[in-house]
């Protein structure tokens, strides 16, 4: 049997991507309700399901997977069982050998690595949303922005002077200074 596996991420979030990717191979595909990494109802559905010579294909490492331990635990786990995965953006298929090279390989994983990164921010960012928190840098005073450049403008003060004076870092001056320049 020939299975598919989706799950909501962060630039799929109706696995609409994934599943117009796998449909035409997959004689089921099971889908999460969700993009969080606990409690992926389907995908313990699919491993209590498999049975030896089945294959499961997903769009990518990340759609299967949250971490690098993660993988390695699925791996090791449809190993023992003899079922198969088929990677299809990375163009891997885990009882095949590997026609890439450590360059390829390497950047396979760092790809891995960012969609982990951006799924957790992704659903941080919505977590704190939901708990009605503010999102990004907090914002400075107008009147301190202001005396900040017009000091850092006159010439007689030292970013250190401006720091204590507005209560403006250096960072955050040089990021509404630059911000001036992009208008003109």
């Amino acid at each position: 049997m020939i299975y598919g596996y989706v799950r909501p991420l962060y630039n799929d979030e109706h696995c609409e991507k994934q599943l117009s990717k796998l449909k035409p191979y997959c004689d089921q595909i099971f889908k999460e309700t969700h993009g969080a990494p606990k409690k992926r109802i389907e995908l313990e559905s699919l491993l209590m399901q498999l049975q030896k010579g089945d294959i499961i294909i997903v769009q990518r490492m990340f759609a299967l997977a949250d971490t690098t331990s993660h993988l390695h635990e699925l791996l090791k786990l449809c190993e023992k069982d003899e079922v198969t995965i088929q990677f299809q953006q990375e163009q891997i298929e885990t009882n095949g050998t590997l026609p890439f090279s450590l360059t390829e390989m390497v950047s396979a994983f760092l790809s891995f690595q960012s969609d982990i990164v951006k799924q957790s921010t992704t659903l941080g960012i919505a977590q704190a949303k939901e708990q009605g928190k503010t999102i990004g840098r907090p914002k400075k005073s107008d009147d301190n922005i202001k005396k900040a450049i017009a000091m850092y403008h006159s010439g007689k003060y030292t970013l250190h002077d401006i720091k204590n004076e507005t209560g403006i870092s250096k960072s955050t001056l040089y990021r509404y200074l630059e911000a001036l320049e992009d208008k003109k």
